[in-house]
């Protein structure tokens, strides 16, 4: 019986061992787990799957490991008895963010890259530049920053101010474009800049465009690189190439503003003081205690940031300077919380992504909170082959959204033929986003309309009080201050969870191109 069973067992082994060498061999590891075809073959319709590239940041973001909070609960007075932060819970999905404010280097650069590239269209440059008069005030000599701080060297690492809401965001899509054509030279999937800068082809004139160029309309002759992927599909000539897609992994999610929950999670930091889902200390400010002065042996009384104490004292007095900014200080100064973030709190205050509304928390998704949601599409040029229509600068021109839903093939074809009819685009309003505005009462009724948008943080001309991250103001996003600056943040894709280091985990089955392994989690 005992001999019997032995033979059984080696049998079965080498079944298992037969299995496995033919699984080697014919690739089964690259499979479809649903239909058991081979990814990446050429022979069998060359449907393309990369297991290899992993999600990760953008240039200078970090990662925020998202989760629930009480949006609003660190708010521990109401001095203008405004009533317009009541205290709801809600979650943030993980997402990244800079890890400082945008610097007057980089809008320089920005600046740079516009005039590079049209430099016969002065009204483009002209509207992106910074509102430098915002220094200006009747009763202060502030002449010199007008002139000195966007530009002059020793402000370079400075936070930029003076810009609007809506120039943040475009420096938003700009910014998007440039890294993912970082990334795409520098493997050699596009042209390298030397390669480009010494091609004369009528191809490189148009800037590099991220939708533009998923869709297939930014490719050939000066533009495509050495080492675009493989082309596997079924006629395609030996070695032919192919542009990237979504697909491949390869490009960064747009950079875009924070929403204020989001702008209000990471500022918080609340991933320093929790442990195994308790949050163990109240927080008022980006880092612990009550007070706004450090608590910690090495630095203690040192001030935590960059504001105003009181009424004349912006810094303190001289020989021993508080927190030694008269105005703004570098993006980097003081301490980072908990999130690696720098200036959550004071320096300058922060664009974000909202509109305002005084009862945003009585109306709101639990999830991901937003409010100022403007739904729009691409315009086709051609519905029939769904190319883009391109404005001068070569980026697609976006329409408001047709419909809440994926339109059928017959009403796509007939989009032209709806507009010119006058059906109505589809209305994302949620609760007054659209409300009207009557010039008759503007200004004696109210000061908030759609285009009323949030600022939060404080900065080095507020009292303590707008340090906190749960206060927010509001200005019209085509107006600007020497006190509001931003930072962007991209959407994080796939496993939300980020910090895993010593918790306990279940054992999972890890899906490996259609064949299961038993293994442990991993983010």
């Amino acid at each position: 019986m005992k001999k019997n069973f032995t033979l059984i067992v080696l049998a079965l082994c080498g079944i298992g061992l037969m299995y496995s060498s033919c699984s080697k061999k014919s690739g089964m590891g690259d499979r479809s787990s649903k239909t058991g075809m081979k990814y990446n073959d050429p022979h069998n319709g060359g449907f393309q799957v990369n297991r290899k590239v992993k999600p990760g940041p953008g240039p200078g973001l970090v990662i925020i490991e998202g989760g629930t909070f009480v949006m609003g609960g660190s708010l521990d007075q109401d001095l203008g008895y405004e009533n317009d932060n009541k205290r709801r819970r809600v979650t943030v999905a993980s997402f990244y963010m800079d890890e400082t404010e945008v610097a007057n280097v980089d809008w320089l650069e920005y600046l740079y890259w516009l005039n590079q590239n049209f430099p016969n269209d002065r009204q483009l440059y002209y509207n992106a530049l910074p509102d430098t008069l915002v220094w200006r005030n009747p009763l202060s000599y502030n002449e010199p920053y007008v002139d000195n701080y966007l530009r002059h060297p020793a402000y370079q690492d400075y936070p930029v101010v003076g810009v609007t809401w809506e120039q943040a965001n475009d420096y938003c899509v700009w910014r998007t474009d440039r890294v993912n054509e970082e990334i795409l030279r520098s493997k050699g999937i596009l042209l390298d800049y030397k390669s480009k800068a010494e091609s004369a082809g009528e191809s490189t004139a148009q800037p590099f465009n991220t939708d533009i160029y998923l869709n297939g309309q930014y490719k050939g002759e000066g533009i495509d690189g050495k080492n675009m992927p493989k082309d596997l599909r079924p006629g395609a000539e030996k070695d032919a190439r192919r542009p990237v897609r979504l697909e491949d992994g390869f490009l960064k999610q747009p950079y875009r503003l924070p929403t204020e929950a989001e702008w209000e999670y990471a500022a918080l930091g609340l991933i320093g003081n929790t442990i195994y889902g308790n949050v163990e200390g109240y927080r008022i400010y980006p880092w612990d205690g009550l007070g706004v002065r450090s608590g910690k042996k090495k630095t203690q009384g040192l001030i935590m940031a960059n504001f105003k104490l009181g009424a004349g004292d912006n810094m303190g007095t001289a020989g021993y300077l508080n927190d030694a900014g008269d105005i703004t200080k570098p993006v980097t100064a003081y301490q980072p919380n908990d999130f690696g973030l720098y200036n959550m709190a004071g320096n300058v205050n922060e664009w974000v992504g909202d509109v305002y509304r005084k009862l945003t928390y009585e109306d709101f998704e639990d999830f991901n909170p937003f409010r100022g949601n403007v739904y729009v599409d691409k315009k086709l040029e051609d519905p029939e082959k769904g190319i883009y229509a391109k404005d001068k600068y070569g980026r697609p021109i976006k329409e408001m959204a047709k419909a809440p839903r994926k339109q059928t093939w017959e009403e796509l074809q007939n989009q032209t033929a709806a507009q010119d009819s006058g059906v109505s685009a589809y209305n994302a309003d949620m609760r007054g986003y659209n409300d009207e505005v009557s010039d008759s009462l503007y200004g004696k009724t109210t000061l908030v309309n759609n285009k009323s948008r949030v600022y939060k943080g404080g900065s080095w001309n507020d009292r303590a009080y707008w340090l906190n991250p749960a206060t927010r103001r509001f200005m019209q996003q085509d107006e600007s201050s020497a006190t509001v600056g931003f930072r962007c943040a991209m959407t994080l894709v796939g496993n939300p969870e980020i910090h895993t280091n010593g918790m306990p985990r279940f054992k999972s089955a890890k899906v490996k191109s259609g064949l299961r392994k038993s293994s442990k989690a991993t983010p």
